[in-house]
């Protein structure tokens, strides 16, 4: 298969008679990268899972500290110290991580703690404060995904939710928010990303996407004006990120998938395993410490 257009050709040939990519049958091209989730609905349900981990994790971290109270919003909430140790961002955790270590773990901070977390733009997207946080997160994932693969692919579909989601945490750190976690921003970008896309295809298919995201979107914000603790900035700022995104790279009906996004999505990948991979070594570490 093609490794740009997906394409059975023969291994032999030297161009593409589809895409006219040079060479897709080297070996470069067809590695575990560029072949591509085979299967889109794995790459949701790992997301989700990978979420699910994560907030199962940081429940587990410190027990103690977790929220039994029967208020729906804040049972099995994990403790801000277990959440700000996985990856939690904001001015906080960013810029007074070293001061947050010597006040409250009491711990001598590591090498790499003497400097501004902004990985931590991205190890947030993966954490939650909440059941409630976490299910509604992942059920409007679960909706706003298929779509998006569908339209934009599922390469696209991940540089949008994993840039889309870092963009709307910058957002809302230079807004000033101290602390905040939260697959929010990474969903709100795959919203920017389909209202884009129902804006700039047009026609009464177009429309209606746009119609009936744009309503989603609209509820969103008013709810977020309405119960407090709802960061707003991240949730506009992973919109205008989404939508950024969904122009650079299209969709569908305007180009296919190339090798940039597929190497572009590698690299979100890589991204998204050695940071929350450094939160959890981390994190395990003063917590035993």
């Amino acid at each position: 298969m093609c490794p740009n257009c997906g394409k059975l050709i023969s291994i032999d040939e030297s161009r593409c008679p589809y895409c006219h990519v040079k060479n897709p049958g080297s070996r470069w091209k067809n590695n575990a990268w560029t072949r591509g989730f085979q299967n889109p609905s794995q790459l949701i349900r790992a997301i989700i899972y990978l979420n699910i981990g994560m907030y199962v994790i940081s429940l587990i971290l410190k027990p103690t500290g977790t929220s039994l109270s029967m208020n729906p919003l804040t049972f099995l909430a994990p403790d801000d110290s277990s959440l700000i140790l996985l990856g939690a961002t904001g001015t906080v955790p960013i810029d007074y991580y070293y001061l947050y270590l010597k006040s409250k773990i009491g711990a001598a901070p590591l090498f790499i703690d003497h400097f501004p977390r902004w990985w931590t733009m991205l190890s947030a997207n993966y954490l939650h404060g909440g059941v409630l946080h976490i299910f509604f997160n992942m059920m409007a994932f679960r909706q706003l995904a298929p779509f998006v693969i569908r339209e934009f692919g599922p390469y696209r579909m991940f540089i949008i939710y994993t840039i889309g989601g870092i963009v709307g945490f910058a957002v809302s750190y230079l807004a000033g928010i101290r602390f905040t976690i939260g697959a929010s921003a990474a969903v709100c970008s795959l919203i920017g990303a389909t209202l884009f896309y129902g804006k700039s295809r047009g026609g009464i298919y177009g429309q209606a996407i746009y119609r009936q995201v744009g309503a989603w979107a609209l509820v969103l914000f008013l709810f977020g004006f309405i119960v407090p603790g709802i960061n707003n900035w991240g949730h506009g700022g992973g919109l205008l990120g989404g939508a950024l995104l969904a122009y650079l790279m299209g969709y569908h009906e305007k180009s296919r998938e190339r090798l940039v996004h597929k190497t572009m999505a590698g690299v979100c990948v890589l991204m998204t395993a050695a940071v929350l991979g450094l939160c959890l070594i981390t994190g395990v570490y003063y917590l035993l410490t």
